[in-house]
């Protein structure tokens, strides 16, 4: 694993005092010599295609299988069966509180449990009145949850609150403001009164036993408060997937400014939030070091439905991620993808009902990994929809590999996005300052054609931002 490429912030660079945009721009404009490797070599032509052993053509050079057929074998590992022939995806559905479902989906349609309103309420503040006016007010008033007051007989006004039940007999709400006291003390209406007036009747939204929502909704805030409002305490829901951290690397320090060889480590802070704000629930994050046995130990004894590795999926001498599955007998679903950054990605299904996903080491080639592989499985064991694809033009031409797709991060301009370089795949200031990853066709893309946008979970403003 690879520390994020940054250098030496100059006099002329410092943002202190720039607007958005303006240091936006030094992102997006990067120096030359940081940006993605092969992506650009200064001359503003398309990079040549990468040296290739004599008489190997690129696509017998490894295993790798294209970007989309990845993500949707991802998606696919988490419904089909296993390798001994179990069930799939079929989670068993739990009940829980209001309060922790937020981000999960039924798994149990939402019935009304009571009529809603349960009884005759008073839409605004002002008087329950029976009858023509002018009206004689009664001393008291009607409160929000009181008990049912006494009925009105005609000429008869008395003053009422949102949400207070309307006194049997009843024929209008007339508002505070459409209403006015004579010397006599009686109430007298400023315009047309209409029968029925700012009365929410019993029912009006649904009936007990109604389905408000079906099975496969997700539980969105608005979705609490309606479950809420119809008496119910907790819902049931598909299960978090569990989630496991596994952080290789002797060379990795957990605080401190790099020395003697050592850097600090980027991915241990960052993906247990970033897997939280896909939906899982990160149950453990352990650093293991470049130690085969202990690696081993910690996928046989995982527990989590998804297992996630950081670094050793390549071929060098401390990479053990492939002779571990290897030695473990699990099956390799995708050994490798045509992607940049990212190329050394692999899935795996380690045993029923769990998977391991294993990225890079560098930054931003981890982040590749993670929307590849782990969001569409994770979207899967959560069943939980999965997101509307968009495309949007490119603001800038994108130089692109010859064979592979690129994900380069993206801020949203009005309707185009906009390319920010340091996208190498150590760096992360790129996509620390993104608003998502635009896909790039093998060949590149030209300024103004349109490239499709993956969100990133907390650009898109929805529930997915969740990061306790």
């Amino acid at each position: 694993m690879t520390a994020p490429g940054t250098r030496a912030q100059t006099p002329a660079e410092d943002t202190d005092d720039l607007d958005v945009e303006e240091a936006l721009a030094l992102v997006r404009e990067g120096p030359r010599e940081n940006r993605d490797d092969g992506a650009d070599d200064g001359t503003g032509r398309p990079p040549g295609p990468p040296p290739q052993p004599s008489g190997e053509r690129p696509a017998e050079r490894h295993r790798a299988v294209p970007w989309p057929r990845a993500r949707e074998t991802a998606a696919r590992a988490a419904r089909t069966q296993g390798p001994k022939g179990t069930g799939g995806a079929r989670r068993v559905p739990v009940s829980v509180p209001l309060a922790d479902a937020l981000g999960l989906v039924l798994a149990a349609a939402l019935d009304a449990l009571t009529d809603l309103p349960s009884f005759d309420t008073s839409a605004m503040d002002g008087w329950a009145v029976a009858g023509p006016g002018p009206w004689q007010v009664r001393d008291e008033g009607v409160l929000a949850g009181h008990a049912q007051p006494e009925p009105l007989t005609d000429g008869e006004a008395v003053r009422i609150a949102t949400g207070a039940r309307i006194p049997a007999d009843t024929t209008a709400v007339l508002r505070t403001e459409h209403g006015r006291i004579d010397a006599q003390g009686r109430l007298h209406t400023t315009r047309e009164m209409l029968h029925g007036q700012d009365i929410r009747p019993r029912g009006q939204e649904c009936r007990i036993g109604d389905q408000l929502l079906p099975v496969g909704t997700l539980v969105t805030p608005a979705v609490l408060g309606l479950a809420a409002a119809a008496g119910y305490d907790t819902v049931t829901v598909v299960p978090r997937p569990r989630a496991e951290v596994l952080v290789l690397g002797d060379e990795l320090l957990t605080e401190g400014l790099p020395h003697d060889g050592l850097i600090r480590d980027a991915l241990g802070p960052m993906l247990p939030s970033w897997l939280r704000a896909l939906g899982a629930e990160v149950i453990a994050v352990r650093r293991i070091g470049d130690d085969a046995q202990a690696l081993r130990k910690a996928v046989t004894g995982s527990k989590a439905d998804l297992i996630i590795t950081m670094g050793g999926t390549a071929a060098g001498p401390v990479d053990h991620v492939h002779p571990i599955l290897e030695r473990i007998g699990a099956e390799l679903l995708v050994d490798g993808v045509k992607v940049r950054p990212g190329h050394p990605m692999l899935l795996a299904r380690t045993k029923d009902h769990q998977h391991l996903v294993g990225l890079p080491g560098n930054p931003l080639a981890a982040v590749s990994g993670l929307l590849t592989l782990a969001e569409p499985l994770l979207r899967t064991l959560a069943a939980r929809p999965a997101p509307e694809p968009y495309r949007l033009p490119l603001r800038e031409a994108v130089q692109g590999h010859p064979y592979d797709t690129r994900l380069i991060p993206v801020v949203l301009r009005g309707d185009h996005a906009v390319p920010l370089h340091y996208n190498g795949p150590a760096m992360l200031r790129g996509i620390a300052a993104a608003d998502g990853l635009a896909v790039v066709p093998p060949g590149g893309a030209r300024q103004g054609e349109e490239a499709e946008v993956l969100d990133l979970p907390w650009a898109a403003a929805g529930i997915g931002v969740c990061f306790t």
